[in-house]
């Protein structure tokens, strides 16, 4: 499937040095899809009578589409690339994801949206540690 993401990384101007472009595609469109279910959950939970319990689930939402935003956006700019940065944000994006998938995981039986939800953090983990792994 050709997407604007692959299309960017293929007509980048210059030299990517080697990084797998597929594994950089495919972790950046997760961090998209995983910051647009962390924000579709958030929403949905205030939505939800007992919003009081779920607090937690709402804060770890939030935290996870942030740092998936940030992540697509570093990991889009490649000019002045620094591997310690990626490696960086890929850590932390791989942690807050697999926290908001813990805890929306806790919530999947009740609430069909958590579990649509910890799905795309399960699939942004790994596609960040898989991304970590190629950069050595």
């Amino acid at each position: 499937m050709t997407t604007s993401v692959n299309d960017m990384l293929r007509t980048y101007p210059a030299d990517l040095g080697g990084v797998d472009q597929q594994a950089m595609a495919k972790c950046i469109e997760a961090c998209m899809t995983c910051a647009q279910a962390c924000t579709a959950c958030a929403d949905a939970c205030l939505s939800e009578g007992m919003v009081g319990d779920l607090t937690n689930c709402i804060r770890t939402d939030m935290d996870c589409a942030d740092v998936c935003n940030t992540t697509a956006s570093v990991l889009s700019r490649h000019t002045g690339y620094d591997a310690n940065v990626a490696r960086a944000v890929l850590t932390a994006c791989a942690t807050v994801c697999k926290a908001c998938g813990d805890e929306c995981s806790a919530h999947a039986d009740m609430h069909e949206h958590c579990r649509v939800c910890a799905e795309a953090c399960r699939r942004c983990e790994q596609a960040c540690n898989e991304l970590l792994a190629g950069l050595g």
